[in-house]
């Protein structure tokens, strides 16, 4: 199995992103997705910038895709995302139907997680437009998957998406500017100012969301580490992490040695976050619960 780390969800600096990917360079990470896939507005990097780092991981061995936002609004997303889709040197992970069609008939592009897949029909049809990958949807299940990849079309690549606050939702409105009392076209750029998200408690005390720009995320990352045997035995091809604004060296490299055999789960431990992780999705359970086993 390959790992795989997915495009950033927060707005960090230009000079961030270009740190963290020359840390990134040298990870045994093998598929690297790059590119703003949340809000339009957090324009630090243009095309070129993510393209000048595109090729600098290239240069250092890694296979680079450029991902396109999830929720498109105005017609200057719309040529951005025209722009990306008709690039002639990387694949393109498409994120919403928009894309699809861009890139339909094109062979080689990648069925995003926000992609609604959710039969063995609708992935054909996806491998016969053109799509070599699918990303199994992050709400879906241990048992959906198995079912799906007995019945998906045989030279369709499966990745799953295995670290990482998931993205649970996504709106016209800014959940950010809101907390803040700000119009979402006049929002100074508040999420900025948390790398990690913004959290969100209930009243108990419980970090249920994080709050990042448009996007509503899990409170606590998602965690399949302990999963790693069973999906290997599914056939799953990719595992992918979600960048992190800290340990991410041991996060790779506890898959990377699960992967391989050279480790167990014990490895956990060195990246524990204070408020825990969540599997339920992957047992068929409220998202939020924790099952070791």
């Amino acid at each position: 199995m390959k790992i795989s780390l997915g495009p950033i969800q927060y707005f960090w600096s230009k000079e961030k992103v270009f740190s963290f990917y020359e840390q990134v360079a040298k990870l045994p990470v093998d598929i690297i997705y790059l590119g703003e896939v949340v809000c339009s507005k957090r324009r630090q990097l243009n095309f070129n910038d993510w393209i000048e780092i595109a090729e600098k991981l290239t240069a250092a061995g890694k296979e680079v895709i450029l991902s396109t936002m999830t929720l498109l609004v105005a017609d200057s997303e719309l040529a951005q995302l025209k722009k990306i889709c008709t690039n002639e040197n990387y694949a393109v992970e498409a994120n919403d139907t928009s894309a699809l069609h861009l890139l339909s008939g094109q062979t080689g592009y990648i069925a995003g997680p926000h992609i609604n897949m959710y039969n063995a029909e609708t992935l054909a049809v996806l491998h016969d437009a053109g799509a070599r990958r699918w990303v199994l949807p992050m709400e879906l299940s241990e048992q959906t998957l198995s079912d799906l990849q007995k019945d998906k079309p045989e030279k369709m690549e499966t990745e799953v998406f295995v670290y990482g606050h998931i993205p649970l939702s996504f709106s016209a409105r800014c959940f950010t500017a809101r907390a803040f009392n700000l119009p979402k076209d006049q929002c100074d750029f508040r999420c900025e100012k948390f790398d990690q998200g913004m959290p969100l408690y209930t009243q108990d005390q419980q970090n249920l969301f994080l709050i990042n720009g448009i996007q509503l995320q899990s409170g606590v990352p998602c965690n399949l580490l302990s999963a790693v045997g069973r999906l290997r035995q599914l056939n799953v091809d990719v595992l992918r992490i979600s960048p992190q604004d800290e340990n991410m060296d041991s996060i790779v490299h506890a898959f990377r040695s699960s992967i391989d055999n050279d480790s167990n789960t014990s490895d956990i431990e060195l990246f524990s976050p204070k408020d825990g992780w969540c599997n339920g999705y992957w047992h068929g359970q409220p998202g939020l619960d924790w099952k070791t086993v």
